[in-house]
């Protein structure tokens, strides 16, 4: 590489460049440092697999100075910009204070109680153990969003950890969970960064710590953390070695992709054993990652046997407290069910919810349904969601009739309570989501919650393999199916992770921790990288849709970002107006002139392309209109 018209093999072998830096006077600690004398991976501790994350904590603390100290001589404005550090233990007595008047204000009934002990115990477990690998399995409505916090403050004060990074599978909660920790902490101490994320729509001083993930609470997803771990570019890699030392909260762990759970939880090993992070596996529904999982040649090296601890003393017991639902199968579990009879079926009910797994499925359930039947997936904007979900509790709290056709959308992360529920056969662990929305706050005995399969199976892959594992365990131990008891979500992870392909299918690990990489750090880094994609075509855009809501007249905040541009204030609002669509789909829409490019950001041209009912359809074509 030339810098100057020098290579840097030339600039190195230039003594003058030695004899400048000399001038400066360097200290003695750099001077006469004590160089190792041994290789700081040993193959027998796992070296080869540590090797290429300890290359790159030490390239992300080079980056980092690097940046930091450029932008302090360049920029001196930005450098001043950037967040203090909000001390944890002040965030610690906010945390304290906000559970405190919660407790106060909530009703003394069994459900209230058993949280209550959730976080108690979870606060307990966080100053008395030791640092390292955690579970915390906790059913669904346990209130594991605080607990887990609770946890983590706990832990990071007795160990002296810096940060807590909590990080969640799904795009469409992280703003939901961001905003709960804002309520507690405050806007200054919760930094939110997914990949959809747009650094125009953040503050100045957010967008610096974006970058190396300085600040004391951070909000990401799976693919934002996980990427990064095994990226190969400085913009990535930057923020890895703010990971050191810190509590990470993996929120639903069963949502690891499994064709990279090998690296995956190799990764998590090494952050654990070698970088000082204490990890939690967050979860109502805990797969199976300890010993040898799988079958054949595909085997998971999961986690030592014992090496993950259970922060519940008793997670049978709590689930037991939790059980607000009876699950029952729509006959039998291979027997198939035409729309029009899960229709029929949910016409009988005042109020029910019905979780389908695919858009299609939705929009054709959704068509044999009476008038005012709600429809809810992520071609909403969520402006459009947060309107009509709040309307639903509305009319659950009165006792209106309300019916709900939705995608898995409203199945985790959304705390709504219906008597019944409906859910198309999938992953247990979908399942147990789903029953989540039934009897959430225990005002029923039990409430009711339907499994069925619909008129064709799911889309071939993941999901079907996923659906296939629960159809065995319902066929073969009903009772134990039915009973969402953590027994029977590690029977069905057994059969789901026998039924996979593999748990490095991209091989990863070969690149990365082949047999010389810890001797000769012989690493393929850019090509691991550009492998390493947890979402297939994961590329995202979002679109700005014209949804109607009588409260903004979006055509005139598009026409400010027309003639005035981006700012924070504008692109804030209009974030509440926007639904993120694939590669594929922003190709067609713009081929088809529906959407058009003003100030670098899509937005919709056609009134009729967003629909009241359906939101965006990204399946229209010009002629349509017309």
């Amino acid at each position: 590489m030339r810098t100057n018209g020098y290579t840097l093999e030339e600039r190195l072998s230039n003594p003058e460049h030695l004899q400048n830096a000399l001038k400066g006077n360097p200290p003695d600690s750099v001077l006469n440092a004590v160089l190792p004398s041994s290789l700081p991976c040993q193959s027998q501790n796992g070296g080869s697999e540590l090797v290429h994350v300890w290359i790159r904590m030490l390239y992300s603390c080079l980056v980092d100075a690097d940046f930091l100290d450029t932008e302090r001589f360049m920029s001196p404005e930005k450098a001043d910009l950037r967040p203090n550090a909000v001390d944890l233990e002040m965030l610690k007595e906010r945390f304290d204070l906000y559970m405190a008047v919660k407790e106060n204000g909530s009703p003394d009934t069994p459900v209230n109680r058993a949280r209550k002990n959730i976080l108690r115990e979870c606060r307990e477990k966080g100053r008395s153990l030791e640092p390292g690998l955690f579970s915390l399995t906790v059913p669904t409505g346990g209130g594991k969003t605080l607990a887990s916090m609770a946890f983590a403050l706990e832990h990071a004060l007795k160990h002296g950890k810096k940060r807590i990074i909590v990080a969640i599978p799904y795009t469409s909660i992280i703003e939901q969970t961001a905003a709960v920790y804002r309520e507690v902490f405050g806007d200054e101490a919760v930094l939110e960064h997914h990949s959809n994320l747009d650094p125009k729509k953040e503050t100045p001083k957010s967008r610096l710590a974006t970058e190396n993930w300085d600040a004391p609470i951070i909000v990401t997803t799976n693919v934002q953390l996980f990427e990064s771990l095994f990226a190969a570019k400085s913009s990535a890699c930057r923020k890895l070695h703010n990971i050191v030392n810190s509590v990470v909260v993996l929120d639903e762990a069963q949502m690891l992709p499994t064709d990279f759970l090998q690296p995956v939880v190799s990764v998590i090993k090494s952050l654990s054993a070698h970088f000082r992070a204490s990890v939690v596996l967050c979860t109502a529904t805990q797969p199976v990652l300890s010993g040898k999982v799988g079958t054949g040649k595909d085997i998971l090296n999961g986690f030592a046997d014992g090496s993950v601890r259970e922060l519940m003393a008793d997670p049978e017991k709590l689930f037991s407290v939790f059980q607000r639902v009876r699950v029952r199968m729509l006959g039998q579990a291979d027997e198939r069910h035409e729309w029009s009879e899960i229709a029929e079926r949910l016409r009988e009910h005042e109020q029910v919810l019905c979780i389908v797994n695919t858009r299609k499925d939705c929009r054709e359930l959704h068509a044999q349904m009476p008038d005012g039947t709600v429809h809810l997936s992520a071609l909403m904007c969520p402006e459009h969601r947060s309107k009509v979900i709040a309307e639903v509790k509305s009319k659950l709290m009165v006792g209106e009739p309300v019916r709900v056709v939705s995608t898995q959308l409203l199945e985790a992360g959304v705390d709504i309570d219906f008597p019944t529920v409906y859910r198309s056969f999938s992953g247990l662990d979908s399942i147990a989501q789903a029953a989540g929305r039934c009897n959430r706050e225990g005002r029923l005995e039990r409430g009711d919650v339907v499994v069925f399969n619909p008129p064709k199976p799911s889309p071939s892959g993941r999901l079907l393999k996923a659906e296939t594992a629960a159809q065995t365990l319902f066929r073969t131990e009903p009772e134990l199916a039915a009973s969402l008891m953590p027994e029977a979500f590690r029977r069905y992870f057994i059969h789901y992770f026998g039924g996979l392909n593999g748990f490095d299918t991209r091989g990863i690990m070969d690149l990365l921790a082949g047999n010389d990489a810890a001797r000769y750090f012989q690493i393929q880094f850019r090509t691991a990288a550009k492998r390493f994609k947890l979402i297939d075509d994961a590329m995202q855009y979002g679109v700005i849709v014209r949804y109607r809501n009588g409260k903004t007249n979006i055509s005139a905040l598009i026409d400010q970002l027309r003639f005035g541009g981006p700012s924070q204030t504008l692109m804030r609002q209009l974030q509440r107006y926007s639904v993120n669509v694939y590669d594929p789909d922003l190709k067609k829409l713009k081929d088809n002139g529906l959407i058009e490019e003003v100030s670098g950001i899509w937005v919709q041209t056609q009134d009729s392309l967003y629909d009241p009912v359906f939101g965006l359809n990204i399946d229209a074509t010009l002629n349509f209109y017309y």
